[in-house]
């Protein structure tokens, strides 16, 4: 029995309660078989009348009646054992907080809470009962057996333990191929969520066709782990059901032979046949339903392990290895010369133009943007600024391709956006967001989101051009595992890792970002912004901004209120020109000022 679920059961009264009647239920139903065999082969061989037969349907209706209560209240006993566990994951995860769970995905931890829990169902409404049976049954059975018939007693007696020895056997298999099942599930499940969490990311950089693929091979793992699973399963079954028929053979040959020789009476050979198959079988389905728990006893060790705080390296290595594509690796140097290529092929920074631009979302009465024109130059840096729902975040949406218009159209040098091929133009883009998505991955692979094929030296220069020096006093360096969503690192910290994926793009031409000095001290913002400096440099950059500091960058402020531009506004202090002495191409909107 799992040790620290006893621990559990013991302590949580109605469990324990319920557990009490649930064996004895079990193991009273299992013992009335002794009478009901009695009362079969004294019926059948003449030995009682017919009047028998009423005490026959009372013990079968009986067993049925033990058998119902058995169930009811193993369905208890499973519901209360997985309620005080789930209970206790809750509390410890709140008292540990995300620093301290870093080895950890939510998406781990739901899916060990949820379906992992579930799986407990097996061994505390089939094992467990199945055990106090094959403890109780079998021996009742074999002191009866010595009674009636002591060469059948002793064949009963000789072949029996081969049935728990080769259950043992294969069981040993079954636990390693088990638990491999639900790491791969557990592995399944928190991949899938880091990235649906991470999809703007991974479509700003190009990377969500990858992740696709890393999904698919995180579920073909899995289900080849549980066909391996069910392999073993149908093994056993066929080694048990073969071990208890080649047993039972040994048994009803030389009761025919005595039977037929006249040397036994035929109530006691009736009696013997029907007894000895009672014998094996609580130990075969105790080896059934073993197979059919290990996966709750996997989900039970994980969830112990979260309650003990400890640490699983491995589990850590195996789920968080797939997040990113590792450097040096095929796919992700084919990807890097995907999309080297695309931004080689750029023709410079663009110019950027929203004709009559109108933006509903479904479900929406009032349009996110309305009636929206203004073009931004090659080169020229604009600062969005407006009230929170303005619609700011939804014009950068609309230059990513996230979005597309109700009415008008976005042209990037002149061609339409939908016309275009978005993964080529998203190679062109350099995106930093307010609340950067930070994969359960290294640093290193982290920074090369964007740009895979990146190497090690190229990553550093991106994180020392954003300010990210702290990188090199992490534990492990660039090679540290960051927790989910870099639960680890601090707001400006995240932010820095963001700036460097972006310069660790040097190809791209637009540098889109939204509001990335929001919840920064002045110490990070300032970090922040003068890596910001840097890679606007020779770019067309818009930002959305609120801080001073970000807004001070830009030679050009657009006010957005309500989805409308209010006001387009040259800074007197900016030059009429980008750094390559290119003129810049000021949109007009509409009652615009200068």
């Amino acid at each position: 029995m799992h040790k620290d679920l006893l621990r559990l059961m013991r302590a949580e009264r109605s469990v324990r309660r319920h557990l009490a009647v649930t064996m004895a239920a079990a193991v009273l139903a299992g013992l009335l078989v002794l009478v009901q065999a009695e009362l079969l082969a004294g019926v059948l061989s003449g030995r009682f009348t017919a009047v028998a037969l009423a005490g026959l349907v009372a013990v079968v209706f009986v067993r049925a009646l033990l058998a119902w209560t058995q169930g009811v209240f193993a369905g208890r006993t499973a519901t209360g054992v997985k309620s005080a566990l789930r209970h206790r994951l809750l509390e410890r995860l709140r008292e540990l907080g995300p620093g301290r769970l870093t080895e950890h995905r939510s998406g781990e931890l739901v899916t060990l809470a949820g379906r992992g829990l579930d799986r407990l169902d097996a061994y505390l409404t089939g094992y467990l009962p199945s055990i106090a049976v094959a403890a109780v049954v079998p021996v009742a059975v074999l002191v009866r057996l010595f009674a009636a018939d002591l060469a059948s007693a002793v064949i009963v007696l000789v072949t029996l333990p081969l049935i728990p020895i080769f259950g043992a056997l294969v069981g040993m298999t079954t636990k390693v191929v088990t638990e491999r099942q639900f790491l791969a599930l557990s592995r399944l499940g928190g991949h899938f969520l880091d990235v649906v969490r991470g999809l703007p990311t991974l479509r700003a950089f190009g990377r969500a066709r990858y992740q696709a693929n890393v999904i698919r091979q995180v579920a073909d793992a899995h289900r080849g782990a549980t066909m391996r699973t069910l392999r073993v399963a149908f093994l056993s079954s066929l080694v048990l059901e073969l071990c208890a028929s080649l047993s039972l053979a040994l048994v009803a040959v030389p009761i025919g032979l005595r039977l037929l020789g006249g040397s036994l009476d035929l109530t006691t050979a009736l009696l013997v046949l029907l007894l000895a198959p009672e014998a094996y079988l609580p130990l075969r389905a105790m080896g059934t339903r073993f197979h059919a728990s290990m996966e709750g006893v996997a989900a039970a060790d994980a969830a112990f392990t979260v309650l003990d705080g400890a640490t699983d390296d491995r589990a850590r290595q195996d789920t968080t290895s797939a997040t990113a594509p590792p450097a040096g690796t095929a796919a992700g140097a084919a990807a890097g010369a995907g999309v080297a290529s695309a931004a080689g092929s750029s023709a410079g920074a663009p110019e950027i133009r929203l004709e009559n631009v109108t933006v509903r979302y479904p479900g929406r009465e009032v349009a996110a943007l309305e009636n929206v024109s203004l073009t931004i130059g090659p080169g020229e840096r604009v600062a969005l600024v407006g009230e929170s729902g303005g619609g700011k975040s939804t014009l950068l949406h609309l230059i990513l391709g996230f979005v597309e218009p109700s009415e008008g159209r976005v042209l990037v040098d002149g061609a339409d956006l939908r016309e275009m091929d978005l993964g080529s133009w998203r190679a062109r883009l350099a995106f930093v967001a307010q609340r950067p998505h930070l994969f359960a991955a290294s640093v290193a692979d982290n920074i090369r989101l964007g740009a895979p094929g990146a190497s090690p030296e190229e990553v550093r220069q991106a994180a020392s051009a954003a300010h990210a020096d702290f990188v090199a006093g992490l534990p492990q360096g660039y090679d540290t595992v960051l927790g989910e969503r870099g639960t680890n690192l601090s707001a400006g910290q995240r932010q820095r890792i963001a700036l460097a994926r972006a310069f660790c793009r040097p190809s791209a031409s637009v540098l889109l970002l939204d509001e990335p000095t929001a919840r920064l001290d002045g110490r990070s913002e300032a970090a922040v912004v003068s890596g910001t400096a840097d890679l606007a440099h020779g770019r067309t950059a818009v930002i959305v901004a609120h801080r001073p500091a970000m807004i001070d960058l830009a030679g050009r402020i657009i006010r957005i209120h309500e989805g409308r531009v209010i006001s387009d506004t040259l800074r007197p202090s900016a030059p009429a020109s980008d750094p390559g002495g290119r003129e810049v191409v000021v949109g007009r909107q509409e009652g615009s000022e200068r």
